[in-house]
């Protein structure tokens, strides 16, 4: 057996083994947009008794929002999904924390960068002068 296929395996277990205690993941798309944009939020909960509330914040410079949902503990669902429409050109950052009956709080962060019409146009041209030379 080679090296590489051993060191594949352990990392390959290992990433099992790490994602195994995560109480909240979450995936965000897309990752860079074109304002008015659409921002998908997709939050996975492991399940446990003490799960009591979901809570996901968006906020920029120009635009906030924030929910809260009650979740029944380990019986709640285990993935949640939300949606951010018409959302302004800017650095936008989502905020997803699980809280438990005790108050412990899991929280991750991602950002989007979401760019004016115009911003996006001059990155396009640019690109486009690039390949031509």
């Amino acid at each position: 057996m080679s090296w590489r296929v051993l060191l594949i395996g352990v990392c390959l277990n290992l990433a099992s083994v790490l994602g195994a205690d995560e109480r909240l993941t979450i995936v965000v798309v897309p990752s860079v947009a074109i304002a008015p944009a659409t921002v998908r939020v997709r939050a996975t909960i492991q399940p446990d008794a003490d799960n009591r509330t979901l809570e996901v914040v968006a906020e920029s410079t120009d635009f906030y929002s924030s929910s809260q949902l009650p979740l029944d503990g380990d019986r709640a669902p285990r993935v949640k999904a939300f949606e951010f429409r018409s959302l302004p050109s800017g650095d936008l950052r989502v905020t997803v924390a699980l809280v438990s009956v005790t108050g412990r709080r899991t929280v991750v962060t991602r950002l989007v960068t979401i760019d004016s019409e115009s911003a996006a146009r001059e990155q396009s041209e640019r690109a486009s002068r690039r390949r031509a030379r």
